[in-house]
């Protein structure tokens, strides 16, 4: 019974969590990260939130860029190069982006 409970309160707990955490859509509107060039999201302020998030995120990005690579018979680069060119021409007018190294407001 004690482990019933303890099992309900830790996934309370996890559910509660993970309403606070900061999204993708969050980070990006409050301008926090954005998108570069090279297909991968940056920080654009420093937050150790965001920063988890966008770890994750790349990691993702980068196996589905290598699977793409491989299938197609590219390099990686080249994935990348473009999926950095779409990620910036879909990015919300107001949020961040990286074109030649400088960050602005798209």
């Amino acid at each position: 019974m004690k482990l019933v409970k303890w099992t309900m309160l830790l996934s309370a707990t996890m559910l509660a969590f993970s309403a606070w955490a900061l999204t993708l859509d969050q980070a990006k509107a409050q301008g926090i990260v954005g998108e570069t060039s090279t297909g991968y999201l940056a920080l654009v302020q420093d937050s150790a939130e965001a920063q988890q998030l966008i770890t994750e995120i790349n990691a993702k990005r980068k196996a589905k860029y290598l699977s793409l690579a491989k299938k197609n018979g590219i390099s990686l680069s080249q994935v990348e190069a473009l999926a950095g060119a779409k990620a910036i021409e879909k990015t919300v007018p107001g949020h961040m982006v990286k074109v030649d190294g400088k960050w602005r407001k798209k």
